[in-house]
């Protein structure tokens, strides 16, 4: 175990100013903190704050940080509270410690809830200091380091979960060092046997190209020196797991990649590196798509370099990075090497965030994914903003767009803003129409194309790859669908207060919503809406003295319909009547549904659903919205005894659009070859759609045939009927309702 002076050394070796006296006054104080606590491993448990010390000390990082760093398992596994650490060594630090701490006490039902609120907490902890991320990311590569010493049942869970978020957010933070040492602790403990097989793979390979390898590296260097270009030239090996992920991702074997083995060329400066890749591509073939200039457009986490593949000496693929001695200290440190941290100002995240693009992307998705989502939404959300293979993409201004692989235009739109993604009705790329689900390229200029009056459909969700249009997209859909059961909520409310002679008015119910339990009116009306709540409980809430006088249901469970009720109009909807008789001179107005064919919470009888032209009545399904049935349906029989959830409907559509309804008919049908085509001959000659077919019975003489069609109203059912009848291979044919 490290001793006081030698952690004070290590510190004071880059940091000649460090404040001895506050690294000697946490090292006793943590020590005694942690007093006779065990780790896993029968080590003493200060050996393990200790350890995280050092390892940042090796990223050269500031006094506070090393502070947190010895301190971070305080609060949460001894008897230390933030007041106390804020008295002795400063709320800054203070700060840091409890953006480490974990929620001890969740009132959550899964591990994967509680998993998801203590990285939220420490997302938004790291939010506004990102020392807190570097502690963590140290803490967790030494529980990392040290995982052997956990039960196996544990051990797996603790590394899915490095591998699923703190791999990725270090990689996402520039730290590439750690997270290939968390990426392969990870990969040798969740596939040991897969690990072993590409490791000794790797080693078999490397010793029989160690004589090509050098031969590669000293043409290359002859290079150079004739171009007098000062470069240092280093082999690198692809590490075990990135060459698994690509086996996987690509289905390719082993033997297929290309790039295992590469070259890192470091320059002095920017020029140089341009300079150094006219020698390479003026002196070998490159190979075609296998050239990225993240110099000029670096990535999200500020990585910067040159990559390009040639067909170098042997006639051997080549890959090769290009890049400054600051690009590399970058690429292996990060946010971690950034100037500000060296300077001493690590409180300085403003600054930080204007020149580190990594930092402000974390900032960005801390704050979209903070946006009201649940839990498990959140984790998922995180997950998905984690990976970053990227395409890079342009507006037609020239703003530059990084997404995720695999991102399409509604992707774009909304990284770019939330209300363009919401608008989006269409997508030009590179000037030319196509698809919103099209998979976009780097360098493709993508338009979007909007409309105030579109809404994101549901559908959506489960095109996107980012988390932030899966978030918005969830988010709106949940406020559309609300704001439709609020619409017909308020309706059914309004005419239920006018059958009691009561005006309904928002202001009036208000002052009633404790007798309600709701915290709104739009809550109340959503919950009358989706059948939660009864009308009759909202008008007694305001008028107490109001009693229930609905006329008592039929045989079938519904009250008697009114005079042209059930008639055909053209206004393109169903309409819908709240319980009650009215009467021929003075008609109650209808609540009108637009749109059966989006997201409206309306739908059909599963079981042999209804045309246009059959008398009809709506129930209301607690949760789900209306279902529509045919009043000769024996599935309204199940509803005798719920009245409350019966509405008369109407039909009441546009002719002229010609829109097709679901019913359901049986044909009994001569079993010979050809019938079932001469009966699908016959619905097509009648423009009528099969949506779906089984055979429900079949004997040596005879099938029966379940078929659901698409027909324009009662009429085109029974002219389909009579000519199926008519047939000469058809026995009989029924209408079927469920």
């Amino acid at each position: 175990m490290m001793r006081q002076y030698e952690l004070v050394e290590r510190v004071k070796a880059y940091n000649p100013n460090a404040n001895e006296a506050i690294l000697n006054r946490a090292y006793v104080y943590a020590m005694k903190a942690h007093g006779l606590q065990k780790r896993a491993s029968g080590d003493p448990y200060f050996s393990h704050p200790l350890e995280v010390a050092a390892i940042l000390t090796e990223l050269r990082l500031d006094d506070a940080t090393i502070v947190a760093a010895l301190l971070h398992d305080t609060i949460e596994d001894t008897d230390a509270t933030r007041d106390e650490i804020d008295a002795l060594f400063g709320k800054q630090i203070g700060a840091l410690v409890e953006g480490l701490t974990k929620l001890k006490k969740l009132d959550l039902v899964t591990k994967e809830a509680a998993q998801a609120e203590n990285l939220r907490r420490l997302l938004l902890a790291i939010a506004a200091d990102v020392r807190v991320l570097l502690v963590k990311l140290a803490d967790r590569l030494h529980n990392m380091r040290t995982l052997h010493f956990v039960p196996p049942s544990k051990r797996a869970r603790v590394a899915q979960e490095t591998l699923d978020l703190y791999a990725p957010l270090a990689g996402r933070m520039g730290m590439q060092g750690i997270r290939d040492e968390l990426d392969d602790i990870c990969f040798r403990t969740l596939f040991p046997e897969a690990y072993e097989t590409i490791v000794g793979r790797l080693t078999r390979l490397r010793e029989r190209n160690v004589d090509a390898i050098a031969d590669i590296q000293s043409g290359f260097e002859e290079r150079f020196a004739a171009a007098k270009i000062p470069a240092a030239i280093t082999g690198r090996a692809k590490k075990p797991y990135s060459i698994w992920r690509k086996m996987e991702r690509k289905s390719v074997a082993f033997e297929q990649l290309s790039d295992i083995f590469g070259f890192r060329i470091l320059v002095a400066d920017v020029p140089t590196c341009y300079r150094a890749l006219g020698v390479v591509h003026s002196g070998w073939p490159t190979v075609p798509g296998r050239f990225k200039d993240y110099i000029s457009t670096p990535k999200e986490n500020d990585y910067r370099s040159i990559h390009t593949t040639v067909v170098g000496p042997g006639h051997q693929r080549v890959e090769l990075q290009i890049r400054t001695e600051a690009m590399q200290r970058f690429a292996e440190y990060g946010i971690a090497a950034h100037a500000l941290y060296k300077d001493g100002l690590g409180g300085n995240n403003d600054a930080l965030a204007r020149e580190s693009r990594a930092y402000g992307w974390l900032r960005r998705t801390v704050e979209l994914l903070a946006e009201g989502d649940n839990p498990e939404e959140f984790l998922e959300h995180t997950k998905l903003e984690l990976f970053n293979d990227q395409v890079f993409c342009f507006t037609p201004k020239g703003r530059l767009i990084a997404l995720p692989r695999g991102a399409t235009p509604i992707d774009f739109a909304y990284a770019v803003h939330t209300n363009v993604g919401n608008g989006c009705v269409g997508a030009k790329i590179n000037g030319h129409v196509e698809p919103l689900v099209t998979e976009l390229k780097n360098g493709d200029e993508v338009e979007i194309i909007r409309s105030d009056a579109q809404a994101p459909p549901a559908a959506w969700e489960s095109v996107v790859v980012t988390g932030k249009a899966r978030s918005a997209i969830r988010r709106a859909t949940r406020a559309a669908v609300r704001a439709q059961y609020a619409g017909l909520g308020r309706q059914i409310v309004t005419r239920a207060f006018e059958r009691a002679g009561k005006t309904f008015a928002d202001e009036k119910l208000k002052a009633f919503l404790h007798r309600l339990a709701r915290a709104s009116v739009d809550d109340v009306l959503a919950a009358v809406g989706r059948g939660e709540m009864a009308s009759l409980d909202v008008v007694r809430a305001v008028h107490p003295e109001v009693k229930d006088d609905r006329p008592p249901p039929t045989s079938l469970g519904m009250p008697a319909p009114a005079n042209g009720w059930f008639g055909l109009e053209q206004a393109g909807a169903l309409r819908f009547k709240a319980p009650g008789v009215e009467s021929a001179d003075a008609p109650q107005p209808s609540i009108p549904i637009r749109g059966l064919r989006g997201d409206l919470p309306v739908r059909f009888a599963p079981d042999g659903g209804a045309v246009p032209g059959d008398r009809i009545v709506g129930i209301l399904d607690p949760g789900q919205g209306i279902t529509i049935y045919p009043i000769q349906s024996p599935a309204l029989k199940d509803f005798d005894d719920h009245p409350e959830r019966w509405l008369d409907v109407r039909w009441d559509v546009d002719l002229s659009r010609r829109e097709r309804f679901p019913v359901r008919i049986k044909v009994t049908s001569i079993n010979e070859p050809g019938s079932f085509a001469r009966i699908a001959t016959v619905i097509g000659a009648y423009e009528a759609n099969i949506d779906d077919v089984r055979m429900i019975s079949r004997s040596p003489d005879f099938h029966d045939i379940l078929m659901d069609l698409g027909v324009f109203d009662v009429k085109h059912l029974g002219a389909i009927i009579a000519d199926l009848r008519e047939a000469p291979s058809v026995s009989n044919v029924e209408r079927v309702n469920g």
